[in-house]
């Protein structure tokens, strides 16, 4: 089982950066693919980027080049650096965690806002 907290998040200009944070708790961490999701006010959720144990990472088109997920297993956490943000990036992000084997995400934490103005 994975415990996930994000942090991080707040309201930047646009053209601004913001590190988003997730700190995991459980044995499955260092195993786990965990991923990084937002959803804006009425969208549906959507796929950002994803990091594997090993650091195999893979982006969302409308973020590659932009922003930049990492892990570091021995602090159990994953971060999100989020640079030229656009007020489309506007949004709740989540991280998630899910087995290497698996389909879906399994563990979801709460979320940070992140709002960017025009």
């Amino acid at each position: 089982q994975v415990h996930l907290v994000e942090s991080g998040g707040g309201l930047v200009q646009a053209g601004g950066s913001l590190r988003l944070s997730c700190a995991a708790s459980g044995r499955a961490f260092s195993s786990s693919i965990i991923g990084w999701f937002r959803q804006a006010p009425g969208k549906e959720r959507e796929f950002v980027a994803r990091i594997s144990w090993s650091g195999g990472t893979i982006y969302a088109a409308s973020v590659q080049g932009r922003f930049t997920i990492s892990r570091d297993n021995a602090k159990r956490t994953v971060d999100l650096l989020m640079n030229s943000l656009k007020p489309e990036d506007t949004a709740v992000y989540y991280c998630a965690a899910r087995n290497p084997t698996a389909n879906e995400y399994d563990y979801w934490g709460q979320g940070t806002q992140v709002t960017v103005s025009s």
